[in-house]
């Protein structure tokens, strides 16, 4: 590594770290040359590159100063060419994300919310994209603050999104709500999934037995939808998204948060990911196909209490 590049490391490290704050004023460029053992040029090379990538901000006669969002800069910088591994629960709205991202995200074939937490705990991916509803009335931060626990859990907001009941244009069987399931055949996701635990709660509260519902797994909302417009089933709870795709009705049921869960050592890796999160061209994409809320798209969280859903980290 040349000597620049040692320089913008050190200042990127200092900087995500928090050691040096958005503001703060770095020393002048001989003073910097004299502390790293260096010439003046190569400080100021170093300097030039960092204000490129958003780190710094430069001005003539005034020394560089850390820029507004230089953390995630910082981060941004240092994990240029890291690809941030996601696994967890299905969105279709995800395969945008990772078009955006052009190759710096590997999406993983997940089992739903509660097994891609667990892949996260074991180390076998950076992220999981959860939707679980917390007795609290919470969404996903009581169950990654749990099953992260130890490891500096943080939530990595992707969007809101409205989930509900997907049927057959018309409604020719005339349900309006998850109490007139009751006998029909219906798509249901896998245990352990968020779509699946959503449909037993509301079940539970409207009086009536999850395991009385019958009908074939589906792996994805799209694959619901398609068991919807095949007639394979009569309804399935699935997003907005995914009935719009299939020409189908949808019976609106309730929004949910949808946010990535993953440890303190992953978010250097998820930086690009955050940053494409905050574009407004993503994010009116991402509304475009309906039933999204991308409001706080991109917002990062550090966990320390589970009642505490919304405590944004730089």
């Amino acid at each position: 590594m040349t000597r620049y590049r040692e320089i913008c490391a050190d200042l990127a490290h200092r900087i995500s770290a928090g050691t040096l704050h958005p503001g703060d004023e770095l020393p002048g460029v001989r003073d910097l040359a004299q502390q790293w053992h260096t010439t003046t040029s190569t400080v100021s090379r170093a300097q030039r590159r960092l204000a490129d990538a958003g780190v710094l901000e430069l001005a003539d006669r005034r020394r560089a100063r850390v820029a507004p969002g230089a953390a995630l800069a910082a981060r941004r910088f240092l994990y240029a060419d890291t690809v941030f591994t996601l696994t967890g629960s299905d969105d279709p709205a995800l395969g945008l994300v990772g078009g955006a991202l052009d190759g710096k995200l590997r999406m993983v074939a997940g089992e739903g919310s509660v097994a891609g937490l667990g892949a996260v705990r074991q180390g076998r991916a950076d992220g999981a994209a959860i939707h679980l509803l917390h007795h609290s009335g919470v969404y996903n931060a009581p169950f990654a603050l749990g099953m992260l626990r130890g490891l500096e859990p943080h939530l990595i907001h992707l969007w809101r999104r409205e989930q509900g009941l997907i049927v057959q244009p018309g409604n020719p069987h005339g349900i309006t709500g998850v109490a007139d399931l009751a006998g029909r055949r219906v798509s249901l996701r896998r245990p352990g999934t968020g779509t699946r635990l959503l449909l037993d709660r509301l079940l539970l509260t409207a009086g009536h037995d999850p395991d009385g519902l019958r009908g074939p797994e589906a792996g994805t909302h799209l694959e619901v939808a398609l068991a919807v417009a095949t007639g394979t089933v009569d309804a399935g709870l699935g997003v907005r998204s995914a009935a719009t795709d299939m020409d189908l009705e949808f019976i609106p049921l309730t929004w949910e948060a949808f946010d990535i869960a993953l440890t303190g050592s992953a978010l250097g890796s998820a930086a690009q990911l955050v940053a494409a999160l905050r574009t407004p061209a993503l994010r009116a994409r991402i509304s475009s196909l309906g039933g999204y809320d991308t409001a706080r798209s991109g917002e990062v969280t550090k966990l320390s209490d589970p009642t505490s859903e919304d405590r944004p980290s730089r």
